[in-house]
């Protein structure tokens, strides 16, 4: 290495001052971008904890909307067994009705064979009575 004036010049024929503000502008670049580097983890771990935090909250919605819907099926179940017992209670009334309606008919049906039979038979008995009252 040669000195010349207070500055000495090294190997690759740069001077040793020149080399200090190179060292100097490296570490400077080098503390930016650590400095950039940690900024960019420490947005990233906020960004991370903001997403666990939404996460975490959206499954305890769901979990409140599976109890919500749970609680839900328990109140329509009552509701629906309500709409099943009018339904069989309808159609009761509407085979209760059926068989009423042939109930009459069939009564009505009965009284008409009886009041042709009373005919026929009364019929009977005055042709009996008329046979009767000839051969007496």
């Amino acid at each position: 290495m040669k000195k010349s004036l207070g500055v000495s010049i090294g190997s690759s024929g740069r001077s040793s001052a020149g080399d200090g503000e190179e060292d100097e502008t490296s570490k400077t670049a080098i503390a930016s971008y650590q400095a950039r580097d940690e900024e960019i983890e420490r947005r990233k771990m906020e960004v991370r904890e903001r997403l666990e935090s939404q996460i975490t909250r959206a499954e305890e919605e769901a979990k409140r909307l599976t109890q919500v819907w749970a609680e839900l099926e328990e109140l329509t179940d009552p509701m629906r067994k309500e709409v099943s017992n009018e339904k069989e209670y309808k159609e009761a009334m509407e085979a209760f009705q059926e068989k009423s309606n042939e109930r009459s008919q069939l009564t009505t049906s009965l009284m008409e064979l009886l009041n042709e039979s009373e005919k026929f038979r009364m019929r009977k008995l005055e042709e009996l009575s008329k046979i009767a009252n000839l051969k007496a």
